[in-house]
């Protein structure tokens, strides 16, 4: 029949995290509308085996090839037809296949930088929340959406607001300054000198968002804000100086635009990430994501102040980098990557995360106009660098 619609083919990588377990929610919502075609994790069998019997996927893919063969042999057992592959260029096939209109890039870290860039280079319309794609390699990335005619709809609460107030999206004449709201995590009111007792457990405890440990502790230290400040400036084409992070507790504004004209546009909704995702996955149209309309005669009081930023210099590394340009930033996000996860495993204070990535950031030599290589190398360097700054600190 004319104009029928056919149900969007989605590859969600990163399908047992956070961002792919709320976007097969929605999915569920609108079997109309979308089609969980590709599953793509890391190593966890179990969740990923509950997800393929229930979505029935065509294909999953494990990033471990060992974990590939330990799901294919409980998916054959349980009768179900979902092939499966594994390893890294599984995960690059499973992004660019033709078969796929929508990739979700989910995946947390520098592990899903090939597959996301894949799927730019074959003109997919990509949901990202992946923030590595734009910190690590912002022209790179930008360079391959625009060449290949991809469509990028941000799903970050933040970059979303900010798609959603700025007209189609894209920074226009006129515009003075985007706001980056953050709630201040964790710690904002703690002292400083007792940041250096609190614990992953502490860290973890996000006031207000449901998120993996890893942004978790990112939110905590504010480097999460920073990174979607060089994000908000590849995304929207905005100058350093004219973005802004200002906290926000509650977490109901979730970003803002301010005109020349004195205007100031915001987007607001409870805190839930299956708002962006589905703002996102059904653009330019809305539909039902299940979250709680938010009641504005029953709010708290919103409020904003300025982060101190003595207390988490993560936010101030963030802006030099993306000031210093090339693979400054890629260094930035690797070094962190090391140091939040020895802060996690409780090898490093919660403060010994900045000076591990400053140490880092100092010890590895720039390059202006990286390639994919260039990138990849100065990741290498920066978690060798990382790992010698913590070691020396506990030696």
């Amino acid at each position: 029949m004319s104009g029928e619609r056919h149900p969007a083919r989605l590859c969600v990588l990163g399908a047992t995290g956070s961002i792919g377990r709320q976007t097969l929610d929605i999915v569920q919502r609108h079997p109309d509308r979308f089609v969980a075609d590709t599953l793509v994790a890391h190593r966890n069998v179990e969740e990923m085996l509950a997800l393929c019997l229930a979505f029935r996927p065509r294909l999953a893919v494990m990033a471990e090839p060992a974990a590939a063969e330990r799901l294919a042999e409980r998916l054959r057992a349980s009768g179900s037809d979902t092939r499966v592959d594994g390893g890294p260029a599984a995960l690059t096939s499973a992004s660019a296949d033709p078969m796929i209109d929508t990739v979700v890039a989910g995946i947390v870290g520098a592990a899903g930088l090939d597959a996301n860039i894949a799927a730019a280079r074959a003109g997919k319309r990509i949901l990202l929340a992946n923030k590595e794609a734009l910190v690590m390699t912002g022209p790179l990335f930008m360079d391959a959406v625009s060449q290949h005619g991809a469509t990028l709809l941000p799903i970050d609460s933040e970059h979303n607001a900010v798609f959603q107030v700025l007209p189609e999206g894209r920074l226009v004449r006129g515009v003075r300054k985007v706001w980056l709201t953050c709630s201040g995590g964790p710690f904002r009111d703690l002292p400083e000198l007792d940041l250096a007792t609190v614990t992953p457990e502490q860290a973890c405890k996000h006031p207000n968002w449901s998120m993996g440990r890893k942004i978790s502790v990112d939110s905590a230290t504010l480097m999460n804000k920073g990174l979607e400040v060089i994000e908000a400036h590849w995304l929207f084409g905005a100058p350093a100086a004219d973005i802004e992070v200002v906290i926000h507790p509650q977490s109901i504004v979730h970003s803002m635009v301010e005109y020349d004209d004195g205007s100031i546009l915001a987007q607001l909704g409870n805190p839930d990430m299956r708002t962006p995702i589905a703002h996102a996955l059904a653009w330019p149209e809305r539909i039902s994501a299940g979250v709680e309309p938010l009641a504005l005669t029953a709010m708290p009081p919103l409020t904003f102040c300025t982060p101190d930023r003595r207390r988490f210099p993560c936010l101030d590394l963030a802006y030099q980098a993306l000031a210093r340009g090339g693979t400054a930033p890629a260094v930035l996000n690797a070094a962190n990557e090391v140091a939040v996860e020895a802060f996690l495993a409780g090898r490093t204070l919660f403060t010994g995360i900045p000076r591990t990535i400053e140490a880092a950031l100092a010890a590895v030599t720039v390059v202006e106009r990286p390639d994919l290589a260039a990138v990849l190398a100065a990741d290498a360097a920066a978690r060798e660098a990382a790992l010698a700054a913590l070691a020396a600190a506990t030696g």
